[in-house]
């Protein structure tokens, strides 16, 4: 069955840098839709940052714009590992991170809907 194991969250101060990681398993992670949720205290669960793992080159890798140029994906395609280097954090970066799998759709795109499997989260403090 699917898992999802993430790690790498904490406190941290404002301006500092986490890196969070994401172990794959029980399923064929490559050319699946790879990415990570952010939920924030009263806010919604939304998709912050997704690929499709295995294609990286294929530019399918999306941020959303509250990180773009702050938070960076990247991948051990051996270790079925996603990683994401966050930098220059900010308080409103605070919330649970969750990572999240799915199906692309047709042309390896990977939308919020399409992520049908979650881990159960690390939480990110920024004060």
């Amino acid at each position: 069955h699917v898992q999802l194991v993430e790690s790498g969250g904490g406190s941290v101060q404002a301006g500092s840098s986490l890196k969070l990681s994401c172990a794959a398993s029980g399923y064929t992670v490559v050319g699946s839709c790879l990415g990570w949720f952010r939920q924030s205290p009263g806010k919604q669960r939304e998709l912050i940052a997704a690929t499709v793992f295995g294609a990286f080159s294929n530019g399918r890798t999306v941020y959303d714009d509250s990180v773009k140029g702050r938070f960076t994906l990247s991948e051990d395609i051996g270790e079925n590992t996603l990683f994401l280097q966050m930098d220059r954090l900010k308080p409103e970066d605070t919330g649970a991170y969750y990572c999240a799998t799915g199906r692309p759709l047709y042309g390896g795109h990977c939308p919020a809907g399409v992520f049908d499997h979650l881990g159960r989260g690390t939480q990110v403090t920024v004060s």
